[in-house]
Protein backbone atom coordinates (compact mmCIF):
# COMPACT_ATOMS: atom_id res chain seq x y z
CA UNK A 1 0.00 0.00 0.00
CA UNK A 2 2.86 2.32 1.03
CA UNK A 3 4.52 1.53 -2.49
CA UNK A 4 1.26 2.35 -4.35
CA UNK A 5 0.71 5.67 -2.38
CA UNK A 6 4.55 6.33 -3.17
CA UNK A 7 4.04 6.10 -7.39
CA UNK A 8 0.48 7.57 -6.66
CA UNK A 9 2.52 10.49 -5.64
CA UNK A 10 5.14 10.36 -7.88
CA UNK A 11 2.92 9.98 -10.71
CA UNK A 12 1.17 13.36 -9.34
CA UNK A 13 4.46 15.61 -9.31
CA UNK A 14 5.12 14.37 -12.90
CA UNK A 15 1.42 15.70 -13.85
CA UNK A 16 1.86 18.77 -12.27
CA UNK A 17 5.23 19.70 -13.43
CA UNK A 18 3.61 18.33 -16.89
CA UNK A 19 1.09 20.78 -16.68
CA UNK A 20 3.09 23.75 -15.39
CA UNK A 21 5.71 22.99 -18.02
CA UNK A 22 2.19 23.64 -20.62
CA UNK A 23 1.79 27.05 -19.27
CA UNK A 24 5.29 28.46 -20.18
CA UNK A 25 4.90 30.10 -23.25
CA UNK A 26 7.67 31.65 -25.75
CA UNK A 27 6.75 34.20 -27.85
CA UNK A 28 9.15 35.17 -30.98
CA UNK A 29 9.57 38.60 -31.87
CA UNK A 30 11.15 39.40 -35.35
CA UNK A 31 12.98 42.61 -36.11
CA UNK A 32 15.58 43.33 -39.10
CA UNK A 33 18.11 45.23 -37.23
CA UNK A 34 20.87 44.26 -35.52
CA UNK A 35 21.89 43.61 -31.89
CA UNK A 36 22.17 47.13 -29.85
CA UNK A 37 19.57 49.17 -32.11
CA UNK A 38 17.31 50.72 -29.82
CA UNK A 39 14.31 48.71 -31.02
CA UNK A 40 16.06 45.33 -30.40
CA UNK A 41 16.80 46.82 -27.12
CA UNK A 42 13.52 47.54 -26.39
CA UNK A 43 11.64 44.31 -27.19
CA UNK A 44 14.37 42.56 -25.11
CA UNK A 45 13.37 45.04 -22.09
CA UNK A 46 9.53 44.26 -22.86
CA UNK A 47 10.94 40.20 -22.65
CA UNK A 48 12.15 41.08 -19.07
CA UNK A 49 9.60 42.73 -18.31
CA UNK A 50 7.18 40.26 -19.57
CA UNK A 51 8.98 37.39 -17.64
CA UNK A 52 9.38 38.63 -14.68
CA UNK A 53 6.00 39.39 -14.18
CA UNK A 54 4.70 36.18 -14.70
CA UNK A 55 8.38 34.23 -12.88
CA UNK A 56 9.10 32.79 -15.82
CA UNK A 57 6.26 31.70 -17.42
CA UNK A 58 5.46 33.73 -20.75
CA UNK A 59 8.75 34.76 -22.35
CA UNK A 60 10.38 36.92 -25.51
CA UNK A 61 12.92 35.55 -27.78
CA UNK A 62 13.85 38.20 -30.04
CA UNK A 63 14.87 37.38 -33.98
CA UNK A 64 16.62 39.98 -34.81
CA UNK A 65 18.94 40.87 -37.97
CA UNK A 66 16.36 39.67 -40.40
CA UNK A 67 16.92 36.08 -39.79
CA UNK A 68 12.97 35.49 -40.35
CA UNK A 69 13.06 37.52 -43.55
CA UNK A 70 12.80 41.00 -44.76
CA UNK A 71 9.24 43.40 -43.42
CA UNK A 72 7.15 42.42 -45.99
CA UNK A 73 7.87 38.39 -45.43
CA UNK A 74 7.70 38.56 -41.66
CA UNK A 75 4.21 41.30 -41.87
CA UNK A 76 2.47 38.08 -43.61
CA UNK A 77 3.82 35.16 -41.63
CA UNK A 78 2.67 36.97 -38.36
CA UNK A 79 -0.78 37.46 -39.49
CA UNK A 80 -1.02 34.01 -39.60
CA UNK A 81 0.65 33.14 -36.73
CA UNK A 82 3.70 31.53 -38.14
CA UNK A 83 5.30 34.46 -36.12
CA UNK A 84 4.30 36.16 -32.90
CA UNK A 85 5.38 39.52 -32.47
CA UNK A 86 6.89 41.85 -34.86
CA UNK A 87 8.38 45.38 -34.69
CA UNK A 88 8.29 47.20 -38.44
CA UNK A 89 8.14 50.88 -39.67
CA UNK A 90 4.67 52.30 -39.79
CA UNK A 91 4.95 52.30 -43.69
CA UNK A 92 4.94 48.62 -44.07
CA UNK A 93 1.48 48.59 -43.35
CA UNK A 94 0.41 51.28 -45.31
CA UNK A 95 -1.05 49.13 -48.01
CA UNK A 96 -2.82 46.62 -45.05
CA UNK A 97 -3.60 49.30 -42.43
CA UNK A 98 -4.75 52.28 -44.33
CA UNK A 99 -4.72 54.49 -41.33
CA UNK A 100 -1.06 54.13 -40.44
CA UNK A 101 -0.63 56.32 -44.19
CA UNK A 102 -1.34 59.63 -42.11
CA UNK A 103 1.45 58.85 -39.63
CA UNK A 104 3.88 58.51 -42.94
CA UNK A 105 2.60 62.05 -44.69
CA UNK A 106 5.66 64.06 -45.30
CA UNK A 107 6.63 67.16 -43.10
CA UNK A 108 3.36 65.99 -40.72
CA UNK A 109 5.26 66.46 -37.61
CA UNK A 110 6.50 69.92 -36.27
CA UNK A 111 8.80 67.65 -34.12
CA UNK A 112 9.99 64.52 -31.99
CA UNK A 113 7.68 65.80 -28.81
CA UNK A 114 4.47 66.48 -31.40
CA UNK A 115 4.81 63.11 -32.81
CA UNK A 116 4.97 61.57 -29.24
CA UNK A 117 1.84 63.48 -27.90
CA UNK A 118 -0.31 62.26 -31.03
CA UNK A 119 0.46 58.38 -30.81
CA UNK A 120 0.28 58.51 -27.21
CA UNK A 121 -3.17 59.92 -27.08
CA UNK A 122 -6.55 58.88 -28.87
CA UNK A 123 -5.40 59.34 -32.64
CA UNK A 124 -2.26 56.53 -31.85
CA UNK A 125 -5.08 54.05 -30.24
CA UNK A 126 -6.97 54.42 -33.16
CA UNK A 127 -4.66 53.74 -35.48
CA UNK A 128 -3.33 50.52 -33.05
CA UNK A 129 -6.99 49.32 -33.06
CA UNK A 130 -6.91 49.20 -36.57
CA UNK A 131 -4.74 46.63 -36.89
CA UNK A 132 -7.29 43.92 -35.26
CA UNK A 133 -8.92 43.67 -38.72
CA UNK A 134 -6.14 42.42 -40.33
CA UNK A 135 -5.25 39.70 -37.74
CA UNK A 136 -2.64 41.68 -35.95
CA UNK A 137 -2.73 43.37 -32.34
CA UNK A 138 -1.21 47.09 -32.39
CA UNK A 139 1.01 47.09 -28.99
CA UNK A 140 2.80 50.36 -29.07
CA UNK A 141 4.87 52.75 -30.79
CA UNK A 142 8.52 53.12 -31.17
CA UNK A 143 10.26 55.97 -31.86
CA UNK A 144 12.15 55.84 -35.75
CA UNK A 145 14.08 59.55 -35.86
CA UNK A 146 13.91 61.99 -38.65
CA UNK A 147 14.39 60.68 -42.03
CA UNK A 148 17.05 62.26 -45.12
CA UNK A 149 17.98 61.37 -48.43
CA UNK A 150 21.58 59.77 -48.59
CA UNK A 151 23.39 59.60 -52.11
CA UNK A 152 26.64 58.10 -53.32
CA UNK A 153 27.67 60.19 -55.94
CA UNK A 154 25.34 63.82 -56.72
CA UNK A 155 24.65 65.65 -53.24
CA UNK A 156 21.16 66.89 -52.99
CA UNK A 157 21.84 70.45 -52.05
CA UNK A 158 18.27 71.71 -53.14
CA UNK A 159 15.08 69.66 -54.53
CA UNK A 160 15.96 70.40 -57.89
CA UNK A 161 19.04 67.84 -57.53
CA UNK A 162 16.69 65.23 -56.41
CA UNK A 163 15.18 65.19 -60.38
CA UNK A 164 15.80 61.74 -62.06
CA UNK A 165 17.89 60.07 -59.01
CA UNK A 166 16.82 56.70 -58.28
CA UNK A 167 15.79 56.65 -54.47
CA UNK A 168 15.25 53.37 -52.63
CA UNK A 169 12.01 53.73 -50.50
CA UNK A 170 9.62 51.34 -48.33
CA UNK A 171 7.70 49.36 -50.14
CA UNK A 172 4.45 51.62 -49.91
CA UNK A 173 1.89 53.40 -52.14
CA UNK A 174 2.71 56.74 -49.86
CA UNK A 175 6.13 56.60 -50.00
CA UNK A 176 6.64 56.12 -54.34
CA UNK A 177 4.31 58.49 -54.46
CA UNK A 178 6.36 61.24 -52.19
CA UNK A 179 9.59 60.24 -53.76
CA UNK A 180 7.90 60.81 -57.21
CA UNK A 181 6.60 64.78 -56.02
CA UNK A 182 9.98 65.04 -54.80
CA UNK A 183 11.17 64.88 -58.82
CA UNK A 184 12.92 61.20 -57.88
CA UNK A 185 12.73 57.83 -59.56
CA UNK A 186 11.27 55.85 -56.55
CA UNK A 187 12.76 52.32 -56.44
CA UNK A 188 11.02 49.99 -53.81
CA UNK A 189 12.97 47.47 -52.22
CA UNK A 190 14.08 45.65 -48.62
CA UNK A 191 15.77 46.96 -46.61
CA UNK A 192 18.46 43.93 -46.31
CA UNK A 193 18.72 45.21 -50.27
CA UNK A 194 20.17 48.25 -49.99
CA UNK A 195 23.62 48.28 -49.09
CA UNK A 196 24.57 46.28 -52.10
CA UNK A 197 22.28 48.72 -54.76
CA UNK A 198 24.10 51.74 -53.36
CA UNK A 199 27.53 49.83 -53.94
CA UNK A 200 26.71 48.43 -57.24
CA UNK A 201 24.66 51.63 -59.08
CA UNK A 202 21.01 49.82 -59.18
CA UNK A 203 20.42 52.93 -56.92
CA UNK A 204 21.75 56.62 -56.45
CA UNK A 205 20.47 56.99 -52.69
CA UNK A 206 17.87 55.68 -50.15
CA UNK A 207 16.85 57.97 -46.96
CA UNK A 208 16.50 57.22 -43.38
CA UNK A 209 17.56 58.25 -39.78
CA UNK A 210 21.12 58.31 -38.26
CA UNK A 211 20.90 55.33 -36.54
CA UNK A 212 20.07 52.90 -39.95
CA UNK A 213 22.35 54.94 -42.22
CA UNK A 214 25.19 54.33 -39.66
CA UNK A 215 24.20 50.75 -38.51
CA UNK A 216 23.35 49.42 -41.85
CA UNK A 217 26.74 50.52 -42.58
CA UNK A 218 25.23 52.84 -45.67
CA UNK A 219 27.67 55.93 -44.89
CA UNK A 220 30.08 53.57 -46.12
CA UNK A 221 28.89 53.71 -49.69
CA UNK A 222 26.56 56.72 -49.78
CA UNK A 223 28.50 59.30 -48.50
CA UNK A 224 26.23 62.47 -49.19
CA UNK A 225 23.52 62.95 -45.81
CA UNK A 226 21.25 65.49 -46.94
CA UNK A 227 19.04 66.93 -43.71
CA UNK A 228 15.91 67.35 -45.29
CA UNK A 229 14.05 65.54 -41.82
CA UNK A 230 10.88 65.21 -44.31
CA UNK A 231 9.56 61.85 -42.12
CA UNK A 232 8.93 61.10 -38.57
CA UNK A 233 7.20 58.22 -38.91
CA UNK A 234 7.02 56.07 -36.04
CA UNK A 235 8.03 51.78 -35.83
CA UNK A 236 4.74 50.05 -34.61
CA UNK A 237 5.06 46.72 -32.55
CA UNK A 238 2.62 44.34 -33.47
CA UNK A 239 1.37 40.80 -32.27
CA UNK A 240 -0.46 38.28 -34.30
CA UNK A 241 -3.75 37.93 -33.51
CA UNK A 242 -3.90 34.12 -33.37
CA UNK A 243 -1.08 34.32 -30.56
CA UNK A 244 -2.78 37.06 -28.89
CA UNK A 245 -5.89 35.00 -28.53
CA UNK A 246 -4.32 32.04 -27.43
CA UNK A 247 -3.63 34.33 -24.33
CA UNK A 248 -5.33 34.10 -21.42
CA UNK A 249 -7.15 37.65 -20.63
CA UNK A 250 -4.88 38.45 -17.56
CA UNK A 251 -1.55 37.55 -20.15
CA UNK A 252 -2.94 39.77 -22.94
CA UNK A 253 -3.15 43.14 -20.39
CA UNK A 254 0.12 41.76 -19.27
CA UNK A 255 1.29 41.52 -22.33
CA UNK A 256 -0.07 44.84 -23.34
CA UNK A 257 1.39 46.89 -20.91
CA UNK A 258 4.93 45.76 -20.73
CA UNK A 259 4.54 46.66 -24.34
CA UNK A 260 3.91 50.26 -23.26
CA UNK A 261 6.12 50.65 -20.68
CA UNK A 262 9.09 49.35 -23.19
CA UNK A 263 8.28 52.64 -25.08
CA UNK A 264 10.28 54.89 -22.18
CA UNK A 265 13.05 52.60 -22.41
CA UNK A 266 13.04 52.59 -25.96
CA UNK A 267 12.95 56.36 -26.10
CA UNK A 268 15.82 56.86 -24.02
CA UNK A 269 18.23 54.43 -25.73
CA UNK A 270 17.09 56.02 -29.09
CA UNK A 271 17.77 59.34 -28.15
CA UNK A 272 21.36 58.43 -27.27
CA UNK A 273 21.78 56.29 -30.56
CA UNK A 274 20.59 59.00 -32.27
CA UNK A 275 23.14 61.12 -31.33
CA UNK A 276 26.18 58.66 -31.23
CA UNK A 277 25.26 57.62 -35.07
CA UNK A 278 25.45 60.90 -36.40
CA UNK A 279 28.40 61.53 -34.66
CA UNK A 280 30.14 57.86 -36.08
CA UNK A 281 29.08 59.31 -39.18
CA UNK A 282 30.40 62.57 -39.22
CA UNK A 283 33.64 61.49 -37.87
CA UNK A 284 34.01 59.02 -40.86
CA UNK A 285 34.13 61.88 -43.01
CA UNK A 286 29.95 61.91 -44.36
CA UNK A 287 29.16 64.98 -46.48
CA UNK A 288 26.32 66.21 -44.02
CA UNK A 289 24.08 68.93 -45.53
CA UNK A 290 22.00 71.16 -44.31
CA UNK A 291 19.10 72.68 -47.22
CA UNK A 292 15.99 74.75 -46.84
CA UNK A 293 13.36 72.32 -45.97
CA UNK A 294 10.54 74.32 -46.55
CA UNK A 295 11.21 74.23 -50.53
CA UNK A 296 11.49 70.17 -50.60
CA UNK A 297 7.41 70.52 -48.14
CA UNK A 298 5.88 72.75 -50.73
CA UNK A 299 6.36 70.13 -53.32
CA UNK A 300 4.37 67.51 -51.12
CA UNK A 301 0.81 69.16 -51.84
CA UNK A 302 0.22 66.45 -54.72
CA UNK A 303 1.56 63.67 -51.61
CA UNK A 304 -1.68 65.01 -49.66
CA UNK A 305 -4.38 65.84 -52.41
CA UNK A 306 -3.84 61.74 -53.46
CA UNK A 307 -3.83 60.54 -49.84
CA UNK A 308 -6.15 62.83 -47.71
CA UNK A 309 -9.16 62.04 -49.79
CA UNK A 310 -12.05 60.44 -47.51
CA UNK A 311 -13.84 62.60 -44.53
CA UNK A 312 -11.77 60.09 -42.02
CA UNK A 313 -8.40 60.89 -42.91
CA UNK A 314 -9.28 64.56 -43.50
CA UNK A 315 -10.52 65.02 -39.96
CA UNK A 316 -7.62 62.51 -38.05
CA UNK A 317 -5.38 64.83 -40.47
CA UNK A 318 -6.77 68.09 -38.19
CA UNK A 319 -7.06 66.23 -35.39
CA UNK A 320 -2.91 65.72 -35.46
CA UNK A 321 -2.26 69.40 -36.73
CA UNK A 322 -4.22 70.61 -33.98
CA UNK A 323 -2.38 68.81 -31.10
CA UNK A 324 -0.31 71.61 -29.06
Amino acid sequence: MKFVKTLGLAFGLALSATALHAQEIMLRSADIHPDGYPTVEAVKYMGELVSQRTNGRVKIQVMNNSVLGQEKDTIEQTRFGVIDMNRVNAAAFNNLVPETTVLGLPFLFRSTEHMHKVVDGPIGDQILKAFETHGLVGLAYYDSGARSFYTTKKPITKLADLKGVKIRVQQSDLWIAMMQAFGANPTPMPMGEVYSSLETGVVDGAENNWPSYESARHYEVAKNYTLTEHSLNPEVLVMSKISFDKLTPEDQKLVRQAAKDSVGKMRELWSAREKASEAKVRAAGVNVISVNKDEFAAAMKPVYDRFVTDAKMKDMLQQIQDVK
